[in-house]
């Protein structure tokens, strides 16, 4: 049981295929390996193991069918995956982290659940999110702090830190996560695996709890680029159910293993100047002398509206979920406070079940968004959006990829922002830009520090350009072994 773990995703899918081993043994390995593992994590909220085992069953059957008879099977035909907690996933609960949804169980799917599962996956269950995906630590949640499997006095990043942190500690070969401000790559970086964030609208977010709806991009977390290949090629396409869908042709993403020749990949200096850990900075410098090595070209360019990235993406994501988050009333959804008068029961069932960093969130964006104050903060900091987009645009009639930091630091203390929600929101600095541009970005191992922790680097491609940020963190990933380091398990 303990050798099903390690297996990639490739070495999964040949040995069920040729029958070595059945995709009930699979997932039985991962659920015992959570069973052992989650009164340490805590990475999920809820566990669904009679749900898995029917799944697998069914999966199973399906590979005697294809072995018997010939036939293709799915990508994902029996292979185990965890979902993030603001996903619907029919049947079982759906909290987004949150008190006030505690009760909720969808009766449908998300249409990225759907897609994985059509894909042949089997949901182990929902994993640990800052509540409504508002935040960068796992903090926030109203069902307790996800603990980094590196270091278990750490975060292991957010929101979809609980993903991350499945996918670390080999609870979970792979798992769906949300990026709205760098919410998969952070936690990628924090917990040392690969996750992708997609261009805004290839991935349908129907049946996403919706934090910020011009931002939230549904993601993907594996050990590798090859395995989040694997996910996003079930997950992409067009979807009717979703207004801001991309109506662009599927195209499947098939990696080679060769170098990076004639690939062009841009660096930003202020990047590169900015206050990073010392360790860092080290280990960026040396992963982008690797794809020099072998064989991309490293050009500067220049994004001189990204520094305002914090305070744009401040308004308009605030603004953006105050709206979003007003139906939790108490009347049309989630639990009901009692009292008086209707605006007493708003205000009651509102004011205790939500936790202070919504709150926070809602009052940020009510006021930007108020009589008086709209114009001066969020008409000014969506035209500030446009020209953080245009210097995208620019820099790559330059240059095929950028390269930069995902975050200042390695994975921090728990507790080590609490009370200053300012620091909180600087750690999204090189993260956020790619969201308010709609970019694809990818982040990945690429060293450690001295506490052992792990260091990522993101890259940053043009929209609808996924297959070259994968095949350039594959590329780079075949000439390192960053990403095959695990946690020691002593640890856990």
């Amino acid at each position: 049981m303990t050798e099903l773990i390690q297996l990639s995703l490739q070495q999964m899918r040949r040995g069920l295929l040729a029958g070595d081993f059945s995709s009930q043994e699979l997932t039985r390995a991962y659920l015992e390996r959570v069973e052992r593992l989650e009164p340490h994590l805590n990475a999920f909220i809820t566990l669904a193991p009679e749900l898995a085992l029917r799944q697998a069953r069914a999966a199973d059957e399906r590979l005697a069918e294809i072995r018997r008879q010939g036939g293709e099977a799915p990508p994902l035909l029996g292979v185990p995956i965890a979902i993030k907690d603001v996903l619907a996933v029919r049947d079982l609960p759906c909290t987004a982290g949150s008190r006030i949804l505690e009760t909720f169980v969808p009766p449908y799917n998300a249409t990225a659940v759907e897609r994985v599962l059509e894909a042949g996956a089997v949901v182990l269950g929902k994993t640990n999110t800052d509540e409504f995906a508002m935040g960068s630590s796992t903090e926030n949640s109203a069902y307790e702090v996800t603990r980094n499997p590196w270091n278990l006095e750490r975060v292991p990043g957010g929101s979809s830190g609980g993903s991350a942190a499945a996918v670390a500690a080999r609870m979970a070969p792979l798992a769906l996560g949300t990026d709205t401000g760098g919410s998969v790559r952070q936690p990628a970086a924090f917990c040392g695996v690969t996750g992708l964030k997609p261009t805004y609208g290839r991935v349908s977010r129907f049946g996403l709890f919706a934090y910020a709806s011009s931002l939230d991009t549904v993601g993907a977390l594996a050990r590798s680029a090859e395995e989040v290949a694997g996910i996003y090629n079930a997950l992409h396409g067009h979807d009717r159910r979703d207004a801001t869908s991309l109506k662009h042709p599927r195209e499947e993403v098939v990696l080679k293993n060769e170098d990076l020749r004639g690939l062009r990949v841009g660096i930003v200096a202020e990047h590169f100047q900015h206050d990073l850990q010392p360790e860092v900075a080290r280990a960026l410098q040396v992963a982008v002398q690797q794809l020099e090595t072998l064989g991309a070209k490293v050009l500067d360019v220049q994004l001189p509206h990204t520094r305002y990235a914090v305070p744009v993406y401040y308004i308009i994501a605030p603004a953006e979920a105050s709206a979003n988050l007003a139906r939790y009333d108490g009347v049309r959804y989630g639990p009901r406070q009692p009292a008086e008068t209707l605006p007493a029961v708003y205000a009651r069932t509102r004011g205790k079940l939500f936790g202070r960093e919504v709150k926070r969130r809602i009052m940020l964006g009510t006021f930007a968004l108020s009589a008086g104050y709209q114009e001066a903060y969020y008409g000014k900091a969506q035209k500030v959006r446009r020209l953080i987009q245009q210097d995208f645009v620019r820099a790559f009639e330059k240059v095929d990829l950028i390269a930069a930091p995902v975050t200042p630091t390695t994975a921090f203390p728990i507790g080590a922002h609490r009370g200053d929600p300012l620091s909180m929101y600087l750690e999204d600095i090189f993260t956020l830009p790619a969201n308010l541009a709609g970019l694809p970005a990818i982040a990945f191992p690429v060293g450690v520090d001295d506490q052992n922790l792990p260091v990522g680097m993101q890259l940053i491609a043009p929209a609808l350009h996924e297959d070259r940020l994968l095949q350039a963190a594959h590329s780079y990933q075949q000439a390192t072994s960053w990403h095959q380091r695990t946690p020691d398990p002593e640890l856990l």
